[in-house]
Parts: structure tokens; sequence; C-alpha cells
């Protein structure tokens, strides 16, 4: 059974979280495109994603001892019965290329359920946070999903693959729905930033596919503490691992759930 203060728990990661940040604001200050990296199709990576991990698990690493990690950059990958999973830098692409929205993304993953979520925004200095049972917060302020209830009252958030375009017909469809019957649609690029800005009340609904656990787990957390629904495109609970999360505000949830399955599937 979790016996962990996760209040005090965390607060401890928000400074983690911060830490990185910090680091990556100044290292933004003299960056230039030749730094960047190739991953993989369309993904890019820089040695500041690599340094703010390695900072990361360092620090987590005092913060719980007994923790294993998931990680993106493979700084430290392994699994025991509680792990952080951690994204050092989400939108790495905006940072590479100068544009604002890039967080440090930080949970903590208990038995298969995520009881911490950390979400440091570095470009506006917005820490969203949220432990299981605590509420959800945004610079120590608490925050709640919005209350439009209607598809046409509602700003939507999304990402658009930049490799795996299989699903890319189903993807499509949804938007041009959405684009008919809300107030627009968003890609901000920042997966972990689009479910805080669901848990604030900046955007209603959020969808996206071919995501990894590590863009979603804390930004889930967040959203769920604040109020509102997380589920995978099927309307089922495989979104941690499953690459596919739909988040509302609860009150959209069975009218934007059922354009995201329909479109899909």
């Amino acid at each position: 059974m979790n016996t962990i203060d996760l209040n005090k728990l965390t607060q401890q990661v928000i400074v983690c979280a911060k830490n990185a940040g910090n680091f990556m604001r100044e290292e933004r200050k003299t960056f230039s495109y030749a730094k960047a990296e190739i991953k993989g199709l369309n993904d890019l990576v820089s040695y500041v994603d690599k340094a703010s991990e390695h900072l990361l698990v360092n620090e987590l690493s005092l913060v719980l001892p007994e923790a294993g990690f998931i990680t993106e950059e493979d700084t430290k990958n392994e699994v025991k019965e509680y792990n952080w999973i951690i994204d050092p830098l989400d939108g790495t692409t905006n940072y590479i290329h100068g544009i604002p929205c890039y967080a440090v993304s930080i949970a903590l993953e208990y038995k298969g359920d995520i009881i911490c979520g950390v979400v440091y925004e570095v470009s506006r200095d917005e820490c969203f946070a949220a432990y299981t049972g605590g509420g959800a917060f945004l610079n120590d302020t608490k925050i709640t999903v919005s209350g439009r209830s209607k598809l046409p009252d509602s700003l939507i958030a999304t990402g658009f693959p930049i490799y795996n375009f299989e699903r890319v017909e189903g993807f499509i469809k949804a938007l041009t729905y959405l684009m008919k019957h809300t107030h627009g649609l968003r890609r901000i690029g920042s997966a972990a930033t689009d479910l805080c800005y669901v848990a604030c009340g900046r955007v209603d609904a959020y969808f996206e596919y071919n995501l990894n656990a590590w863009d979603v787990a804390a930004g889930a957390l967040i959203v769920k503490e604040a109020g509102g629904t997380i589920c995978d495109f099927s309307k089922g609970n495989n979104w941690l691992f499953g690459r596919e999360v739909i988040a509302t505000n609860t009150y959209l949830k069975h009218e934007f759930e059922k354009v995201i399955t329909e479109s899909f599937n």
C-alpha cells in the first residue's frame, strides 16, 4: 500500500522540474539549430534534452531512492514498484526552433496508477502539479476544467503526427469535423502542456495519437485531479502505454469521445 506523503513529495518534484527548466532556459539563450540531432523521421533531440534528463534522474533518485525510471532519452530505465516517468523536454522541436511552449514532465507511477504529476512549462514559468486526491494546481493556485458543455462553444487541442502516418485518414476526418463544429483547434507542440491546458480550462478537450507514456503520464493525472476525464480512442483505460489519449472537461466527454472514436474506427 502506498504510504508516501504525496504532498511533500510533489513539492520536491516541483523543485526538480524547475531546476531542469532553469537549465534549459539558460541554454536557450545561446542555443542554435546546428546543435540539434536527428533521432528518427522528423524526431529531433539535443544535448539539452539529455542533460536535463541526467539532472532529473540524479535529483529524483534522492527524492525517492527506491523508485525505478522510465525515461525518454534512456538515461536510466529500470522498472520497479514505484517508477518515475520522465520527459525532460516535451516540445523539443519548439525549443530547437526558438518557439515558445516546451515543458518538463515528471510523473510517479505506483502499480499502474499515476500518483504524482508535475509539468513545468518553461517559457511562461507555469508549473502545473497534482497528486492523487489532492486536487490540481497552477503555481499554487487551484485549477479546474472549463464548464463548457457544448462542442460548438469549445476550443480543442491536438498534436500532428510526425511519423506513423497509418492513421492519418482518421485524424483528418476528426479535424474536419472539429473545424466545422468548434471554436477551432490548436496545435501547441507539447502534449504535456496540452493536457494541462485542459486541466486549467484554456482548452476544453484534447486528443492525439502516437504518444509515449512520458508525454501523457503527468498531464493526465493533472487533468483528472482538475475534474476532467482521460481515456484512449476506444473509451478505455489504455492511455498510458497505448500511445493515444483523449482528455475532456467531463461535460464534453460523450460528444467528443464519439467524434474521435467514430473518426478513427
